[in-house]
């Protein structure tokens, strides 16, 4: 057998290699350290506050919005919401339900990049994923939080709330990344 340089053709974007699963293994566990309490917290407040606990939306996004803006690889984002999911798994009240909800938020920052196939990454696609999922949750939640019953200036101020929190988390994430790659983690870019 020879040794001959693999041809990567597309498929180069779409490999793991070790310090990129290190490094999304890390991140998963941040992340999954940061919704636990989040988790709770947000159960407790939808019980008697629940337009505040929606405040609290856009911490799912974090984790995923480090690791792709970070890594810059595909897919990297899902990877990184599966592995918080599964950190929070037994700290939940809602088993591994709670996998499927982080994969669910960490599909929205996947998302814009998938339509540019992972070829570009500008930051507006970052916010581009974070002002998708706030429009997208709170329609459907709209059942869950009963917003049907509410005046119009309330549904409004609901989804503002819902869009300051995906903004603002992902802008708490690319700072994240951006002073992580400063600091040396995440090796180089890919091209």
């Amino acid at each position: 057998m020879q040794n001959r340089p693999r041809s990567e053709g597309g498929r180069g974007r779409f490999r793991f290699p070790t310090a990129i699963l290190l490094t999304c293994a890390a991140l998963g566990v941040a992340g999954g350290a940061l919704l636990a309490p989040a988790n709770w917290i947000s159960t407790f407040l939808f019980l008697g506050l629940p337009f505040v606990s929606v405040g609290l939306a856009g911490l799912w996004l974090l984790p995923s919005v480090v690791a792709l803006r970070l890594l810059r690889r595909p897919l990297v984002g899902l990877l990184v919401g599966l592995l918080a999911g599964l950190v929070i798994v037994p700290f939940s009240g809602y088993g591994f339900g709670s996998v499927a909800t982080n994969l669910w938020w960490a599909a929205f920052t996947e998302l814009p990049f998938l339509f540019v196939l992972w070829r570009y990454w500008g930051t507006w696609l970052h916010y581009l994923g974070a002002v998708i999922v706030s429009i997208v949750y709170p329609v459907l939640a709209w059942a869950s939080f009963n917003l049907g019953s509410f005046e119009l200036w309330v549904q409004i101020a609901f989804f503002a709330l819902t869009f300051a929190s995906c903004l603002g988390a992902t802008a708490l994430g690319i700072l994240i990344a951006d002073r992580l790659r400063r600091a040396g983690v995440g090796g180089r870019l890919p091209r």
